[in-house]
């Protein structure tokens, strides 16, 4: 270490258990090396977060740094900060390379190292800056840049068993979540006091179900009255009121894998016209859930939830579309967007695709009915139907509360 050099290997410790088996990562290496092979790549340079994880089982914090992973036809290597010392080696089911902050840009050198140079060359266009891909060619070289982000998002679209049981048991902590929330509402809470309440439930039902997991970033956003009207509005201090619509949003965070629960409900009593809006949006998502079948088009399901919107004079107050991927994905970092519930998405649903339900109404302040309606469920695409892994309850019947 007194010569200060570029990079080094730290293998502190013995590897963790990982989320998966070691042959799970070895599967999906298998399956992106074939990608490489199609598309002519003899390096591939992962800087995203949710591919790093998905093919190497390490979730990176990066606070500024770049991380990476390089998989060729004979390697995978992840690639690290010496902020995080060994746990990134811990943590990956494969090799594991360190760069130092001695001189600018050793991380590159340690892409190098793996990669070669004046090879073809997969990259992420969905993730990596100008910045970085300048920095890139001027250290690898390559002959040729190949984009990777859309084989690779499709590869992650499909589920193994191992991911399905793993995305199963995320929405059952959810659900711990959204049971914890139901219990902490009544008037006068503060909105971040109930958000507590279900972030609480769930790290500690993960910590039970996963003893061997790293625990980062499960959340819950609360939002009551006019907070309401956004699906990503940030938790306040505003007390709950008598009347008050309210949204349920838990989001637990296993090893990478991220789930979702979000409800509507009313703080002891919902008014007529809040009620009408609250039980067409219900009748929607059930709807919805209905066409969630192989070899139905995300556009086709869209188009059909909107005619039936429209057909009850609410299409105007829909906000966004009807659903989406799960898998590895997060606020923070990617998502598989060829899988999503929009009029511009032609993706077929196939076995082993997971998508959520989730439609959302939002009527202005001063409207009869204002607030933010949004019910959400994860469901499983398999061979004639579907499976709906989300238990807890929605509607007027279980969720005025308080």
């Amino acid at each position: 270490m007194t010569a200060r050099p570029d990079m080094y290997r730290f293998h502190n410790g013995e590897k963790a258990p990982l989320q998966f088996a070691v042959s799970e990562y070895e599967a999906r290496i298998a399956g992106l090396r074939k990608i490489m092979i199609d598309k002519g790549v003899s390096a591939a340079v992962f800087t995203s977060m949710h591919n790093i994880s998905y093919y190497s089982g390490f979730t990176y914090c990066a606070f500024g740094r770049p991380y990476g992973l390089v998989v060729t036809a004979t390697e995978a290597v992840t690639i690290s900060a010496g902020i995080d010392a060994g746990q990134p080696w811990r943590r990956s089911f494969c090799d594991n390379i360190t760069y130092t902050d001695w001189q600018r840009d050793n991380f590159w050198r340690a892409i190098k190292s793996v990669s070669g140079d004046r090879g073809v060359v997969g990259y992420e266009s969905d993730h990596l800056t100008l910045l970085q891909k300048g920095k890139l060619e001027g250290f690898l070289n390559p002959s040729k840049l190949v984009d990777l982000y859309e084989p690779t998002m499709v590869q992650r679209m499909g589920k193994s068993d191992a991911e399905l049981e793993m995305i199963r048991a995320g929405a059952a902590v959810a659900d711990v979540g959204g049971f914890a929330i139901r219990d902490a509402v009544k008037e006068g809470a503060r909105e971040i006091d109930v958000a507590m309440a279900g972030r609480d439930a769930m790290e500690l039902e993960i910590a039970k179900r996963f003893p061997d997991a790293e625990y980062r970033d499960s959340w819950v956003w609360f939002q009551s009255g006019i907070n309401t009207d956004g699906a990503h509005n940030p938790v306040t201090a505003r007390r709950l009121q008598r009347g008050d619509i309210l949204s349920l949003n838990t989001f637990p965070m296993i090893s990478g894998y991220y789930t979702a629960l979000e409800r509507t409900m009313f703080v002891g009593d919902v008014d007529a016209e809040s009620l009408k809006i609250w039980e067409a949006n219900v009748a929607a998502h059930e709807y919805g859930i209905s066409l969630l079948k192989p070899g139905a088009s995300c556009a086709e399901i869209t188009h059909k939830i909107n005619a039936f919107f429209a057909e009850r004079d609410l299409l105007q107050y829909r906000t966004f579309g009807y659903g989406h991927s799960f898998g590895v994905l997060s606020h923070y970092y990617g998502r598989e967007a060829g899988l999503e519930l929009r009029e511009d998405i032609d993706t077929v649903l196939e076995p082993g695709m997971v998508i959520s339900m989730e439609p959302m109404l939002t009527l202005a302040e001063g409207q009869p009915g204002a607030g933010g309606y949004r019910e959400h469920d994860i469901l499983i695409i398999h061979e004639e139907d579907n499976e709906n892994i989300t238990k807890y309850p929605y509607g007027p019947a279980f969720n005025v509360v308080g």
